[in-house]
């Protein structure tokens, strides 16, 4: 199903190997927090999605652990932007930008966070709507 709605988008997008119930269940271990339904059945399809320029519009299971808990803790950024802790950061857009689940409130929207004047703006409805936006879109398509 991801595929398929990514490949309408971009006809020339690319995927990766799935990942397992059991990478899964590590991943949500080390965040301390379970990842967004529709995110847990795209990484078991395919293990991040690549749109044109080679631009990780869903990043690797392992990419995405790696830049939440980065994003997390205390001591990365203090008092240089507003908490991170309600976003579950995926993908990017190849310039600085990342896209993010809303946690707490947990909701399905996606949100882009600009890394130049940390704003967060609704960017899609939901990820399948993200994924023809991001792929279809090129540039800046959620401003």
């Amino acid at each position: 199903m991801w595929k398929e709605a990514a490949a309408e988008a971009l006809p020339e997008v690319e995927f990766r190997a799935p990942v397992d119930a059991t990478a899964l269940a590590e991943a949500e271990r080390r965040l301390g927090r379970g990842l967004p339904a529709q995110l847990t059945a795209l990484l078991m399809e395919t293990n991040g999605v690549v749109g044109a320029y080679g631009t990780d519009v869903v990043w690797s299971l392992d990419r995405i652990v790696e830049q939440n808990l980065l994003f997390w803790s205390p001591d990365t950024f203090p008092g240089l932007y507003m908490p991170f802790d309600p976003l579950l950061f995926f993908g990017d857009n190849g310039g600085g930008d990342q896209f993010a689940f809303v946690l707490a409130p947990e909701r399905p929207d996606i949100f882009v966070w600009d890394h130049e004047d940390d704003s967060r703006l609704w960017a899609a409805r939901e990820l399948e709507d993200y994924l023809h936006r991001s792929l279809a879109g090129g540039g800046d398509w959620y401003r």
